[in-house]
């Protein structure tokens, strides 16, 4: 169990290396389930071009949602643009840095499954085979006194290799298609390269002040959701533990009086009064169900505002009265001498 826990702390205070090694997993689940799938083409002029796109488009789209639902600060981004505004003002800036964020890391998925589907060519021969000019290989008298319904079926059966009897002339339209679809393919991670090169290295260049800002106030939104759902799990840990213990001792309290008329206290007792003083600090002097639901409220209503009071320590405040009562005491106060002030007695003699 202590292991677990290790490794759980672990994972939280190395929680941006953990989230990319999970798009590095999902990067790579996504290349195996391409080379686990079975590409059945349905060679029919109807359905080819839908299947082919198809297969291109929604897996990437479904590792595109897949990658928001792993991402745990969806909700904190959503939860930031709903909540009211209250005392604390709401930066468009800071939700499009999160929403930018988010989206980046989800679109590591999806460019990988596009890229092996392109360097493969299956998806691109299954959906563009119909628009081949056939004629181009060699074969001038294959399509002669057929009508251009017959021409489509012809040409949709090229990537089945089964029903297409001319295997000479499916391999050269094969090829064919299949290069420009890794032509496509290595554009496409091209253009991915370069946007996330422009995205990392030229951006901050331009706006660093503001680029900071939104990165430091972004982090202090996740870690005080994080802080506050630990508070409150700390507070309503307490409040039970207290709750329970009442409840035991209102059922038993007749059977304490009892036992404890006969017996002399023991130093457990200290430290159940110990025990009992750290519940009790830890319930921040939040003791009833109305008044929890009220601070809950509240804080989802109306969070405060980014203006913290500046206290001074006891220790400093203890030094600074103990310097000025000494120096009171002796006549000097911060360094310098009270003014004492002086009164006038008038003393009258009477002869009577």
């Amino acid at each position: 169990m202590d292991k677990f826990r290790m490794m759980f702390q672990f994972l939280q205070s190395n929680q941006e290396s953990f989230m990319n090694g999970i798009w590095g997993i999902m990067a790579l689940a996504s290349a195996q389930m391409y080379s686990a799938f079975e590409f059945t083409c349905p060679c029919m002029p109807e359905y080819n071009y839908t299947y082919g796109i198809g297969l291109l488009i929604i897996p990437s789209v479904w590792f595109f949602l897949i990658g928001f639902v792993l991402n745990n600060k969806v909700s904190v981004l959503t939860e930031e643009w709903k909540r009211p505004t209250g005392e604390r003002s709401k930066d468009p800036t800071i939700l499009r840095y999160m929403f930018c964020s988010i989206t980046q890391r989800s679109l590591i998925a999806p460019a990988v499954w596009v890229s092996v589907t392109l360097m493969d060519g299956k998806s691109f021969l299954c959906a563009f085979s119909v628009n081949l000019d056939i004629e181009k290989f060699g074969n001038y008298s294959l399509l002669t006194g057929m009508s251009e319904t017959e021409k489509l079926r012809l040409l949709a059966r090229i990537p089945c290799k089964d029903l297409f009897e001319h295997q000479e002339v499916r391999v050269a339209a094969s090829r064919y298609i299949k290069c420009i679809s890794q032509a496509c393919g290595w554009m496409f991670l091209l253009m991915m390269t370069l946007t996330a090169f422009l995205i990392r290295a030229i951006r901050p260049c331009f706006t660093q002040a503001a680029f900071l800002k939104t990165k430091y106030w972004s982090h202090y939104i996740d870690i005080e959701r994080k802080m506050f759902d630990d508070t409150c799990k700390e507070h309503a840990k307490s409040f039970a533990k207290v709750c329970i213990h009442q409840y035991f001792e209102n059922i038993s309290g007749e059977m304490r009086t009892m036992h404890n008329h006969g017996s002399s206290k023991d130093g457990s007792d200290d430290e159940d009064e110990d025990n009992k003083r750290s519940d009790e600090d830890k319930l921040l002097g939040i003791r009833a169900q109305d008044d929890m639901n009220k601070v809950l409220w509240n804080w989802h209503a109306s969070k405060p505002a980014l203006a913290l009071r500046k206290e001074q320590m006891d220790g400093e405040d203890n030094g600074k009265r103990s310097g000025g009562d000494n120096g009171a005491a002796n006549g000097f106060a911060m360094g310098r001498t009270h003014e004492v002030e002086r009164r006038e007695w008038a003393v009258y003699y009477s002869k009577v």
